[in-house]
Parts: C-alpha cells; sequence; structure tokens
C-alpha cells in the first residue's frame, strides 16, 4: 500500500503545552487504525535502531504517529523523566482517536524509555487503547533498572543520564555543555573521586533524575511512586525483551504478573540481543539468520488481531517463544518454565581461584566440604566483560580473565547429553567477609573442550550484614550446552564499571569515594556443611 507524504502536526496538552508530531498516512480511503510511538530522542529516528520505518507499517495499513514528548525534539516544555507520561499519553492517545481518517482504535509500541511511556499510558485506562507492545521496560524501576540485587548499575545508568544531557545542551544551543558532555559519553568519566558522581554530571545534570537514583539507593516510597502503576490495567500485550539486555528483569517481571491475572492474550518473545540491536550477532557469537528480528512482522500481526479484528493466527500460537542459544532455534511454551530444576552443587580443593581443575560443579553434593578464599582489591577489579550490564553487550571468550586469582571458578565434567536450560536460575552462595558489605557477581558460561570459555548469563548482588546462604538471581535466559561441553561458575567481588564497586560498607553510591574503597577477603564455602548450589530451570515444551 502507498503512502502519503510525512505530516507534521502538534497537539496542546491539558497545561496548554504544545507536543510535535509526524504521521505516516495510507494513501487510500477509508479509515485506519493509529499506531502511536511516543519517545525522548528526536521523532525523526523513530526507533528506526530496532524497528522499521514507520513508512512501513503505514504501507500496512495503519496511521503512524511518533511524538516526541515534553521538552524533547521540538515539543515544548521542562523534559522531566517519566513526570507527564501519564497526562500527555492521555491528551494524546485522545487526540489520536478523534484524528481525521482514525477509526478510534489505538495501539502503541516502542522499546526502552518509548516502551515505558506505553506502560504509563495504559495506566490510566484510556477507552481508546486497545493494546501495547512494550520492549525492553523497566516494571520496578528500583529493581528492574537503575539497581540490581541492589547494586548500582553504573555504567548504564551514568551513561544514559550523560546522554540525555547532551541532547539537552543540543536543544539549548548551548555548545561548550553539548561538546563536554559529548566527550563524555564516548569515554565514561569512571575513575573520579566518586565515580558515581563525576564532574560532567554534577556540572550538566544537576537537575537530573540522575542524582535522586543515587539518593534512593533503597527501595522505597520513591520508586513506587516513579514506577508505572498497572494494579488495575488489562489489555492484550507483546512483550519484547532481549537475553543480554540490561532490562530483561522488567520484561519478565510484567510479563509474569500480566500473564498470572489477564484475561487477554499476552505474548513474550525474547531473542538472543542487547538493548541495541536485535539481529543475529551479539559480542562474539553469531547465533544465526534465525536470530534477525521478527519482531516488525509479528507486531504487524498483532495490530491486525486486536486493532482491525482479523484473525491472524496469533490465538493459536504458543504465548512464549523463546531464542534457545546454543542450537539457535526458537523454542515455544505454554507457560513461563520454571518446575523443573536441575542442581550443581559446588565443590573445592580450596584452590578454585589458582586452578582451573579445583573448583567443581556435580549434580551431587560432595561429603567433604571446603572453604575457597580469595581477596578483592578495589585499585584492580574485576572487569565487566558482556552479559547484560555492560557494553559492548554479549557472550565473550573470558578464558584469560577466569585466570584471575580474585575469580573462584567451578566447573563441571564435559556432559554426556545436551543440558536444556530455559527460565530462572539462580545460585545460593554459603559465603563470609571481614567487611560488612561486599559484593557478589556470578556468571555461568559454557567451557569447550580446547578450553574457550563463554559467558551466557549472569547476576549480581550487593551484599549486607547478609544472612547464608546469599541468593544471586541471574539473567533469565534459554540455552542449550551441547554434550561434550561443560558448565563453569565464576564468582568475584566486582564487575566495574557496570556496577559501582563496593567500598566494603553500605553506602549512597554518591558518598562511594576510591580513597576509601577497601580491601575485601572473601571465603566461599562448600560441600556438606554449606551446600553452595545453582539452580537451572530446564522445563522444555514445544
Amino acid at each position: 500500500m502507498k503512502i502519503l507524504p510525512k505530516e507534521t502536526t502538534s497537539i496542546f496538552t491539558r497545561d496548554g503545552i504544545r507536543l510535535d508530531a509526524d504521521i505516516y498516512r495510507p494513501d487510500a480511503e477509508g479509515e485506519f487504525p493509529v499506531i502511536l510511538m511516543r519517545q525522548p530522542y528526536s521523532r525523526a529516528i523513530a526507533s528506526t535502531v530496532v524497528y522499521a520505518h514507520p513508512k512501513w507499517y503505514a504501507s500496512h495499513g495503519y496511521i503512524v504517529i511518533i511524538q516526541d514528548v515534553r521538552g524533547r525534539g521540538t515539543s515544548e516544555g521542562k523534559f522531566e523523566l517519566f513526570a507527564h507520561e501519564i497526562e500527555d499519553g492521555i491528551d494524546t492517545i485522545n487526540w489520536a482517536a478523534n484524528l481525521s481518517g482514525s477509526t478510534g482504535e489505538i495501539g502503541m509500541y516502542g522499546f526502552s524509555y518509548q516502551g515505558m511511556t506505553q506502560l504509563y499510558a495504559a495506566s490510566a485506562k484510556p477507552p481508546a487503547l486497545k493494546t501495547i507492545c512494550p520492549g525492553m521496560i523497566g516494571y520496578d524501576l528500583y529493581t528492574d533498572w537503575a539497581y540490581e540485587g541492589g547494586a548500582f548499575c553504573l555504567q548504564t545508568n551514568l551513561g544514559w543520564a550523560v546522554q540525555l544531557a547532551t541532547e539537552t545542551a543540543r536543544l539549548q544551543g548551548d555548545e561548550k555543555s553539548y561538546q563536554e558532555l559529548y566527550q563524555a559519553s564516548r569515554n565514561l568519566p569512571l575513575s573520579t573521586t566518586n565515580p558515581a558522581l563525576p564532574k560532567v554530571i554534577n556540572e550538566y545534570g544537576k537537575d537530573s533524575f540522575y542524582h535522586q537514583w543515587i539518593d534512593n539507593y533503597q527501595s522505597n516510597e520513591y520508586w513506587q511512586n516513579l514506577s508505572p502503576n498497572m494494579e488495575n490495567v488489562d489489555l492484550p500485550m507483546l512483550h519484547i525483551g532481549g537475553w543480554f539486555d540490561t532490562y530483561l528483569r522488567g520484561t519478565i517481571h510484567l510479563y509474569k504478573e500480566m500473564a498470572g491475572r489477564s484475561k487477554f492474550l499476552q505474548k513474550l518473545i525474547v531473542g538472543p540481543w542487547s538493548h541495541i540491536p536485535w539481529g543475529r550477532k551479539v559480542g562474539a557469537v553469531n547465533y544465526g539468520l534465525g536470530a534477525s528480528s521478527p519482531i516488525d512482522e509479528l507486531q504487524i500481526l498483532w495490530f491486525n488481531q486486536f486493532l482491525k479484528g482479523i484473525n491472524t493466527g496469533i490465538f493459536e500460537q504458543f504465548p512464549i517463544s523463546l531464542f534457545e542459544m546454543g542450537s539457535n532455534e526458537w523454542r515455544n511454551f505454554n507457560s513461563w518454565p520454571s518446575n523443573n530444576y536441575k542442581f550443581y552443587y559446588l565443590g573445592s580443593t580450596g584452590l578454585a581461584n589458582m586452578r582451573e581443575d579445583s573448583g567443581s560443579l556435580t549434580e551431587n553434593c560432595p561429603d567433604i566440604s571446603a572453604d575457597d578464599t580469595f581477596v578483592h582489591d578495589p585499585w584492580r577489579p574485576v572487569p565487566a566483560l558482556g552479559g547484560h550490564a555492560t557494553f559492548p553487550a554479549g557472550s565473550f571468550e573470558r578464558s584469560e580473565l577466569d585466570s584471575r586469582t580474585d575469580i573462584l571458578t567451578y566447573t563441571s565434567e564435559f556432559l554426556t547429553e545436551d543440558l536444556h536450560i530455559a527460565g530462572d536460575i539462580f545460585v545460593d552462595v554459603y559465603c563470609t567477609a571481614d567487611t560488612s558489605s561486599f559484593d557478589l557477581s556470578a556468571v555461568l558460561s559454557e567451557v569447550t573442550k580446547n578450553g574457550n570459555v563463554y559467558n551466557f548469563t549472569q547476576g549480581y548482588i550487593k551484599v549486607v550484614d547478609n544472612d547464608l546462604p546469599v541468593k544471586i538471581s541471574l539473567q533469565p535466559t534459554c540455552m542449550r550446552i551441547e554434550k561434550g561441553k561443560a558448565i563453569r561458575l565464576s564468582l568475584s567481588a566486582a564487575c566495574f564499571p557496570a556496577y559501582l564497586v563496593n567500598p566494603g560498607i553500605d553506602k549512597s553510591p554518591g558518598e562511594v569515594r576510591l580513597i576509601d574503597a577497601k580491601i575485601i577477603t572473601i571465603t566461599v564455602s562448600s560441600g556438606k556443611n554449606n551446600p553452595s548450589v545453582i539452580s537451572l530451570s530446564r522445563n522444555k515444551e514445544e
């Protein structure tokens, strides 16, 4: 279907602020449903970093609206993170429903901030909004976005704050500020006196969300009020995630809640993708042509079903589609896999940080107890390599990293049959330290017979006056470890700069100074008296 030339138009919100939007229309007679994206990164981009251009969607018989949120692009007003997205979302949806040529049926799409604008709009239950397709979102903004396991997600939060401050400088025509922030965005200043508060963000981001996120370093009312309230919302939703996306926790969190109570279809699809891009290769691994994004075609099926009433067969599909890394195939499930766990117990000769043949993973808990002790030195913290919380994300060969003596490694025997992992993963660790607070990073990898080691999921926790065992929630995943390979757990006390280095005492991230960071001695115990264990969900269904 041909489309008309792009039209730029504006609406005025209830408090008189002008919001600008581009509209793409089919060049055809009749009325069409509307699909809407609200975003803060300039509407001309239209999230084409992961989605097809709006023209493509319009050619399938939709009026497509891409709107600059308040204070971004050419829209008026002051940009305040998530502060106006409910009211502005309602006003935009009501306007779009009454737009000339509109059927009055509205759907929304977009990922990251554009996913969040969908949740905030939906939380108000505007009658014209019939379905949403949130991609890579935070639901509880404390646990799913800003912090992981109580640890501040330094690299992603700081990088995002610098990006938004840079855009503000550009809109204000402040070239000096723009250049300083642009340079900082290309080389994040992570080695300042206070790593979480470099000079550039103190100078140019004083009024931004970032300082509030640092000050509220524990879950509290601030986060409850900031997060979208979906308690009474019920719509058909297409949930989109990536195994190496830093916000996968939010995608799964929302899906599980909605699937447990919704009377409408909830569909979840998770590919082997980072936050950007959604393609066949992430990190050092090529997952094949099948990993190329099917999201555009799927969203057209979804919108055809719920905005046009066309039977697209979507109800006959499995509600969950997960890309299984390793086999590089899509696997289908009727429900989130969670009822068939396989356990690997940690064992050691006491030298798991010195020799890779010391630490073991076995299906039966070892009768012999062992302690592995390692030292975390903040002068040379264990660096982040791939995973979901750093850049670049994905899977990388990490055998050299695992050779460090401040990393404990526990490796299984080579498998005699394929191991299919799907769903949630937990590591319970019996550990103590000589400080009141410390961090634990847990990385799961596959090991080849030639000694190469490739990470496929990981998790992180900030421990404060801990009860035993310490439970680390790893990023959910779907992975086949083929026979002839082994599985490895790597434990360390840092993953910098993905997370702020723990100084040895529970402090706000803004109070953490490099000079105050302590050397920390940590002991991990395993065996009969201290059964440290990995719990792998391996339910498969197709």
